[in-house]
């Protein structure tokens, strides 16, 4: 029997395809995404199985501000479909660049998107505690045209006002299966964008769009990567390496964690709720729940983190 091939998940962020932020014109977009996918070319040049995840926050932020500016004229969009969008749009960027950076290596891969729904309940707590900001900052007259159109809006430190919305965990990737039978064919599937699209189950069986909601990338990236037996989890970040004490005259950068000390250092504050906080919890439920290793670094080092020349890596 054939030696069956590493598979590997890699969840890279709606930031890093906008890297300055006043340059997020859609060309500047192409560049990011060109530069990222010479880095995943790499991994898939050493013989892994590839599946990629990305964020969509930024995106989503822009189509929420068109069709604020295009209400007199035209309907508005539901976040359900904001998120279909996002996951078509990028991912056609990521397969178009994976395919073209394959072609210049003569390497005989080619890249896939599948829009993505993932399964919440539909009685989640969060959906009675929106706390995921999105969109762009309002100044309070903003908010309160926000506010009548029945959405949650909360001053965010004091920078101005956005909406927020329900960020429910995520239980199932609905179309795993399909992802998991285009990697066994050899496929590189882009999958799970912007943490996929929240959808819930009807008392019938029937699936429907959940009420406005934003999953999780990583979090989903960790489910995703469980149910289809990953053997590593990477998650792309805007570091080399995670470190504690960031940013302070103690700073220090962590080349390997067990799960314990993640908690500890979770729990002892180092890792800010917002940024590095949710990368360690999703890595932490991948190993949790059988995977073998995560990994987290930028996507420049991935594949020196991979032979442990970089990055952090996390083990059970």
């Amino acid at each position: 029997m054939p030696e069956r091939a590493r598979t590997a998940v890699i969840a890279i962020g709606g930031n890093s395809l906008i890297t300055d932020k006043d340059h997020p014109q859609v060309e500047h977009q192409w560049a990011a995404v060109r530069e990222t996918c010479t880095h995943i070319a790499d991994l898939v040049a050493q013989g892994w199985n590839t599946i990629i995840t990305h964020g969509n926050g930024p995106q989503v932020g822009f189509i929420l501000r068109r069709a604020e500016l295009a209400m007199p004229e035209v309907h508005p969009v539901p976040l359900d479909l904001i998120g279909a969008d996002t996951q078509g749009s990028i991912g056609y960027m990521v397969q178009q660049s994976l395919n073209n950076e394959f072609l210049r290596r003569q390497l005989y891969r080619r890249a896939v998107t599948m829009v993505t729904q993932v399964l919440v309940a539909a009685d989640d707590p969060g959906f009675q505690n929106p706390s995921k900001p999105i969109g762009a900052f309002l100044d309070r007259a903003q908010a309160q045209v926000f506010e009548q159109m029945g959405w949650s809006v909360v001053e965010d430190a004091g920078r101005g006002y956005r909406r927020v919305i329900a960020s429910p965990q995520p239980l199932e990737i609905v179309e795993v299966n399909a992802i998991r039978t285009m990697v066994d064919a050899g496929w590189i599937v882009i999958a799970v964008g912007g943490g996929g699209i929240p959808v819930i189950r009807t008392a019938d069986g029937e699936i429907r769009g959940a009420p406005p909601a934003v999953i999780d990338k990583d979090r989903a990236s960790a489910l995703l990567a469980n149910a289809v037996q990953a053997d590593m989890l990477i998650i792309s970040t805007g570091v080399e390496r995670v470190a504690i004490h960031f940013g302070k005259p103690n700073q220090q950068w962590l080349d390997r964690m067990t799960v314990a000390e993640a908690r500890a250092y979770m729990a002892a504050g180092h890792f800010a709720p917002g940024s590095m906080k949710p990368k360690i919890e999703a890595c932490i439920n991948f190993l949790e729940r059988g995977g073998q290793h995560a990994l987290i670094t930028d996507p420049p080092n991935i594949a020196r983190a991979l032979a442990g020349e970089t990055g952090t890596r996390i083990s059970g």
